[in-house]
């Protein structure tokens, strides 16, 4: 059963720019997967010269580049003091910077292609969802405004009417170089992009194996092969199918969902979102929501511990609605006309890696922030098969594989029990 097209899906243009015959063909590079990572690393190889081949299981943009909730912000997934005692202020700071420059990526990729994307530098409001997470928010500001990144506020909860006006919060912390955008436009114009610069991309194209003859590698699709020089994989969590077992024993996928309404009235959008930003909340379950540029709300979370599909997408759209009128009474009853699910690929730790094994190069496991992480990462490994190896920032992290993990994440609806103890003590 395919999965339903989330909202950017519906309201992307068609992809036109993809190879019609079999695959085949001698290539300097072929890079596996057709999201941000795969689509941003084929452009920029392509501009350098290099011939390059981008092979998609399914659509270019089908997987989680497609199916998020258009957010695009700065700032590692953890707190910037946990990050730099558990690995010293500088690689701290020069994670939480990557991230930042990752949304310039995004920028400067929609600007100089020309894509129509709607990309608004709105800022994220982390939102405290009890009082002694304010304390914990403000903790943070002091601490990365004074260290690592000075486009930051704090808003205090007399304040928090002037951003948001929602049941349930204790003030905010702000970042305001995160940005959000269409990233069905986004991703279908880099796309476009790709193929313009020379790189030919095959969709409906599922790698079935990875053969290394001599100096190259046999790539093999379900139509047809390729010979490369070099291999980037840029799968994210690929299905049991797939030729990467190493990657899979590393990787935790689990679902994500998310529903966006009819277009809400302008009057009724000032009241309750005057700052137009993008939203999380603080609770480790918690929710993300932001506006489009045509006023709905796209209103997501991690609504259930089950992986993406149809039946799992509507129970999840289900949650998310009750959770949206429970934040937004004024929200009750207003129409939802997209409803969708996705994956974020997880690393034990939360942060990307990004390198070399066994010959193979790779950039995954962006952990909640692949929007921006996946099209900055998948350029910077392009420098790095270049023969730039300081290019990419998590070069020196290990990345061993998570125990009694095989690929399928049979301890999904355990590790969802404990969070939920965790959110309620917290």
């Amino acid at each position: 059963m395919e999965p339903v097209p989330s909202l950017w899906q519906a309201t992307a243009p068609a992809f036109t720019g993809g190879q019609a015959g079999g695959v085949e063909g001698r290539y300097d590079v072929a890079v596996i997967g057709g999201g941000f990572t795969g689509l941003s690393a084929a452009l920029a190889l392509a501009r350098s010269g290099a011939r390059v081949a981008l092979l998609e299981a399914g659509a270019v943009i089908g997987a989680a580049s497609g199916r998020n909730g258009g957010q695009c912000n700065s700032g590692t997934a953890h707190d910037f003091g946990a990050l730099a005692s558990a690995h010293g202020v500088d690689k701290a700071r020069r994670w939480y910077l990557a991230h930042c420059d990752a949304v310039d990526t995004v920028e400067r990729l929609a600007r100089e292609e020309g894509i129509d994307c709607d990309f608004r530098r709105a800022g994220r409001a982390k939102l405290a969802a009890k009082p002694e997470h304010f304390t914990k928010i403000e903790a943070a500001y002091k601490l990365l405004s004074s260290e690592v990144d000075p486009n930051v506020s704090l808003v205090d909860p007399d304040g928090l009417a002037q951003e948001i006006r929602a049941d349930g919060f204790y003030g905010a912390l702000i970042q305001h170089t995160s940005a959000q955008l269409h990233v069905g436009r986004f991703g279908v114009g880099l796309a476009h992009a790709a193929a313009r610069a020379g790189a030919h991309i095959w969709e409906q194209a599922p790698v079935t194996g990875i053969k290394r003859e001599g100096a190259a590698y046999r790539v093999e699709t379900s139509r047809g092969a390729v010979s490369a020089s070099q291999v980037l994989v840029a799968t994210g969590g690929a299905s049991p199918q797939a030729p990467f077992g190493w990657f899979r024993r590393r990787i935790v996928t689990v679902g994500s969902f998310a529903i966006a309404t009819a277009p809400i009235d302008a009057a009724l959008v000032d009241h309750l979102f005057p700052g137009r930003r993008n939203y999380v909340t603080s609770r480790i379950i918690g929710n993300y929501f932001r506006l489009t540029a045509d006023n709905r709300l796209v209103f997501g979370g991690r609504a259930r511990f089950a992986l993406s599909n149809p039946a799992s997408d509507l129970k999840g759209a289900d949650i998310l609605e009750k959770a949206m009128t429970r934040l937004f009474p004024d929200l009750a009853g207003t129409q939802i006309d997209h409803r969708w699910g996705g994956a974020i690929d997880l690393t034990q730790d939360r942060l990307p890696r990004a390198g070399e094994h066994e010959g193979l190069y790779y950039a995954m496991g962006y952990s909640g922030h692949g929007v921006q992480m996946a099209t900055h990462m998948g350029g910077q490994m392009a420098k790095v098969m270049g023969g730039d190896a300081d290019a990419n920032p998590f070069a020196d992290l290990a990345w061993p594989a998570i125990p009694g993990h095989l690929g399928k994440p049979w301890f999904l609806p355990f590790v969802g029990a404990y969070y939920r103890v965790l959110d309620y003590f917290q």
